[in-house]
């Protein structure tokens, strides 16, 4: 009798490790701490299949090996679900927060859930208000400038515009243009939009825009948008641009099933936003002009960074190479990328 209590509770603690692991990831022993010492820290991205938070989130999960356990969670592009989900770490004991907003917008309701457990919070890649940041001295935020974007990303249409005359399809000195757009309200699709455009228009090049929609950072809704549109506008299309590249990757795709990049060269100039390795191999092939790199292993790596010094009672930059602007922010910046300087953020990637 007693040895089969002595089996029935083995399986019941293996059952509860195991219920346990896929919850939270424990670090490794050899790091800072023993693993029961570890600090938690709680995390949101807004949605996993997010292209560009994929690797943002495996480079917060990367950097946090041997230095802490995360508590990890999808939040499927829904702030109620996320809401809920800071509720739950919380009651879980976590000691710090690092969330990237579903809506930017809800920051203040997340700002509160923390603040009323005296908990510190970064958010990440979603850029609250500065008025809800500086609503409480423990909420900090990573990411970059939205704007720098959208300009690296218009330098890029600008060089090659110059550089390939024969792009001008009608002579007209005019880039006839499709615009991918992200989430309408998100900071960075606002300003890529504008600023992209702008940058071109500085440079002395006249633009016509022929459609503008959002592809919600999407590539299969950016293959649905540009379908239509080749179909509606034809070769009268000199230039795609797309706030990201998951949706000039989408683009792509429906550019090939029209018959463009294949053996015949027929060719349409797309531009996207992240740099991300399908990107960069899009480049390689010839099928993408360029992108701007996001660099998503600093975004990652200040994320955690900052988290764990917050979740120690530390300074949040402590140790790190990081600075805030004035708005207690740290901005991570934007690197141009052609296949002049793909190496770069190649290198980016690497283990």
């Amino acid at each position: 009798m007693r040895k089969k209590l002595l089996v029935l509770i083995s399986i019941l603690m293996i059952g509860l490790l195991a219920f346990t692991a896929c919850e939270t990831k424990t670090a490794p022993e050899g790091g800072d701490a023993p693993a029961g010492d570890l600090p938690l820290i709680g995390v949101t991205i807004y949605k996993y299949d997010d292209n560009f938070m994929s690797f943002v989130r495996r480079n917060i999960e990367k950097n946090a090996e041997g230095k802490a356990n995360l508590i990890m969670n999808d939040s499927q592009n829904d702030q109620a679900k996320q809401n809920d989900q800071v509720d739950t770490m919380i009651s879980k004991g976590v000691t710090a927060l690092a969330i990237n907003l579903v809506d930017p917008q809800a920051a203040s309701a997340i700002i509160a859930k923390a603040q009323a457990a005296d908990l510190p919070v970064i958010f990440f890649n979603k850029e609250p208000s500065a008025a809800d940041l500086n609503s409480y001295e423990k909420a900090w935020y990573v990411g970059t400038t939205s704007a720098e974007s959208g300009v690296m990303e218009g330098q890029i249409v600008v060089d090659a515009w110059k550089a390939h005359p024969e792009w001008d399809k009608n002579g007209d000195g005019i880039i006839q243009y499709v615009l991918l757009k992200g989430e309408p309200g998100h900071p960075d699709a606002e300003a890529r939009t504008t600023f992209v455009i702008q940058t071109v228009n500085e440079a002395g090049i006249q633009t016509e825009e022929l459609e503008l929609q959002t592809g919600m950072w999407d590539s299969a809704k950016a293959k649905d948008l540009m379908d239509n549109w080749y179909a509606k506008h034809g070769d009268a299309i000199e230039f795609v641009i797309a706030n990201n590249d998951a949706m000039a990757l989408g683009a792509i795709a429906s550019l090939k099933a029209n018959g463009f990049f294949g053996a015949d060269g027929k060719f349409m100039p797309v531009v996207g936003v992240d740099a991300i390795p399908d990107a960069l191999a899009a480049i390689k092939n010839g099928e993408l002009v360029g992108s701007v790199l996001n660099d998503a292993a600093n975004q990652g790596l200040a994320t955690f960074e900052l988290a764990l010094n917050a979740a120690l009672g530390n300074d949040p930059l402590a140790g790190t190479k990081w600075t805030f602007d004035a708005n207690k922010s740290v901005r991570v910046p934007y690197v141009g990328i052609t296949l002049e300087n793909i190496q770069i953020a190649e290198d980016s990637y690497a283990e």
